[in-house]
């Protein structure tokens, strides 16, 4: 038997046991006459002791013990004379009387602790030697009793786990594909799925009414720090369903993924809903952090008019109130207007307006308006004697995008965007389409399949940009954590549908043929929704990174720096596929 308890186990109740543990060794303090093991499994760490009563043999080994050697300690559990109260075995150590190497180790490349010295770069690529650390351990098992707690609940809820493919053929859904050659099929590819969106239609219409699966999707996109090259998505749809009857389902289960895994409850108000012009207008994104409040006001009509010429010509003049925030010295009110002045913003620059506590007012644009006219917006913004006001104009979308991200910059400069707090609410009414003035078509805002409001429908034909989404997203602490819609299920809206995309009859029967076929032959009104799973799992545990809940994630490239991957690939498989490669000049 290598152990009878796991390095996490024992407590003051087992003293005076004969243990046997197996584990990495953390530490060795030599002491002289004495000498202390850390000894580690992914359930804890146990404290092994070694005095001069203890077997010649076991004090040998000691001396020869490298940190991460693989060992087996049998020994009796007594009490600790120095308690550790931070450790959950603090109050024992194990006595060794027998001590046995099962695997050597060269010296690790960083250490293996809680807090590591190794970069970013050298942990990833020791990644296993990373995953034996605290904080991953902890990261991983958050995941797993994550998966498992949408497992049941949706097991509770009549839904089935029913695996889609993972080769298919290229759909268009907003993102490239990675594609993948046959070998009998020269020339031709398949493509891995960005979703198993049309599967999951056609389940719904072979009468499985309550689908998920907790799966894994691909997309060759551009990365960040909550994008990975493959992603895992809780997957989920729904017959005979209206809205309505989605969100409540997926609600619940929320309601209780937090309960469940970190002990967040919420009471018995349902969730905040906000359609999108709404989130848009007083955020200035669509998945909106309600953490905080600092709305965005407009004050274009306010504004204009006044000799002003960056706001008289501007389309849209809009600002926020940074509350307590007069005090603001002018060194930081620069670097704010340098953040928003980014090129990933694009701010030309930000107008200021401090209300001092004494009722003074005074702004940027001293020169243009009178403290009156300033203290008529500020009134209308609400602000307040000891508040800071910062104003931008220019395009309407622009501005608001500025506004969004400077609201974003305060909310953290001033500690409003605590992680161990959360907003949750419901993102609906979307456009179901955006023009494109490049092509001079229209492209799907969530994807083809997506239903429009039903009283939206007339539009389809004289106001196309106006139709509203049957769609909506959920989304917290300012993350897009799960989205959804109802789906379009006639064939005839479906083909008006592919029309207004662009899809010619034939270019629609050859992508999505087997869709609309399968519509003819009687499919159910249906719904459904996907959530983040990565996203979810940082987001309970507070980080802003998805990676560190990923085991053997990509880096910023792309790239999987442990396996070098991607890689070259032999001549001979190349000819076997049927591929020749043509190097970019």
């Amino acid at each position: 038997m290598y152990r009878t308890h796991t390095c996490g186990e024992l407590r003051a109740a087992d003293i005076n046991t004969e243990v046997t543990l197996a584990g990495w060794v953390g530490k060795v303090r030599n002491l002289g006459a004495m000498a202390f093991i850390d000894l580690r499994d992914r359930y804890g760490v146990t404290q092994l002791a070694v005095n001069e009563n203890s077997p010649a043999a076991v004090r040998e080994i000691v001396d020869t013990l490298g940190r991460e050697f693989v060992i087996r300690a049998t020994g009796t559990v007594v009490e600790r004379s120095a308690k550790n109260p931070k450790m959950a075995t603090g109050e024992i150590e194990i006595a060794l009387t027998e001590l046995k190497v099962l695997s050597r180790a060269d010296t690790p490349p960083f250490t293996i602790e809680e807090n590591s010295d190794g970069g970013d770069d050298l942990r990833m690529k020791y990644r296993y030697l990373d995953l034996r650390r605290g904080p991953l351990q902890r990261n991983m098992m958050l995941r797993h009793r994550m998966a498992q707690s949408a497992r049941g609940f949706l097991d509770r809820e009549g839904f089935l786990e029913i695996e889609t493919p993972f080769l298919i053929s290229s759909t268009p859904e907003g993102a490239r594909d990675f594609v993948v050659p046959s070998r009998m099929s020269a020339g031709q590819f398949y493509a891995l799925p960005q979703s198993p969106q049309t599967f999951k239609q056609l389940l719904m219409v072979a009468g499985y009414d309550r689908y998920f699966q907790i799966v894994r999707c691909f997309r060759d996109e551009d990365l960040r720090a909550d994008r990975q090259p493959e992603f895992t998505q809780i997957d989920c749809e729904m017959s005979f369903v209206d809205q309505e009857d989605v969100l409540e389902t997926f609600e619940r289960m929320a309601r209780f993924m937090f309960s469940e895994t970190i002990g967040v409850e919420f009471g018995t108000e349902p969730f905040r809903r906000m359609s999108w012009a709404e989130a848009m207008a007083r955020y200035g994104n669509d998945k909106p952090d309600l953490r905080f409040g600092m709305e965005i006001n407009e004050l274009t009509a306010q504004a204009k008019g006044h000799g002003f010429g960056v706001f008289d010509d501007a389309e849209y003049i809009g600002g926020i109130v940074a509350t307590g925030c007069a005090g603001f010295t002018r060194k930081q009110i620069d670097e704010l207007t340098e953040y928003v002045k980014r090129p990933q913003i694009g701010a030309k620059g930000l107008v200021w307006i401090r209300l001092d506590e004494g009722g003074e007012i005074k702004s940027s644009v001293d020169k243009f308006y009178t403290p009156e006219v300033l203290r008529e917006w500020a009134v209308a913004m609400g602000a307040q004697n000891g508040d800071l006001i910062f104003v931008v104009s220019g395009e309407r979308r622009r501005s608001l995008t500025v506004l969004s991200e400077l609201r974003l910059e305060l909310g953290s400069r001033l500690g409003l965007r605590d992680k161990s707090r959360f907003a949750p609410l419901w993102v609906v009414d979307f456009p179901l389409l955006e023009w494109d003035d490049e092509t001079a078509r229209f492209y799907a805002m969530h994807h083809p399949f997506t239903s429009p409001k039903p009283e939206d429908i007339p539009l389809l034909e004289s106001d196309p940009g106006a139709v509203r989404a049957n769609a909506y997203d959920f989304v917290v602490n300012g993350v897009e954590v799960g989205g959804g819609s109802i789906r379009i299920f006639e064939p005839d809206l479906q083909a008006r549908m592919f029309e207004l995309l662009g899809f010619t009859p034939e270019s629609a029967q050859e992508q999505f043929g087997f869709l609309m076929n399968a519509f003819r032959f009687g499919a159910p009104p249906h719904g459904g929704i996907a959530f983040g799973f990565d996203r979810f799992c940082s987001l309970f545990g507070g980080a802003d990174s998805i990676r560190d809940y990923i085991a053997f994630p990509k880096n910023n490239s792309g790239r999987d720096v442990m396996i070098d991957a991607p890689s070259s690939i032999a001549p001979e498989q190349l000819e076997e596929l049927n591929l020749r490669i043509v190097r970019p000049e």
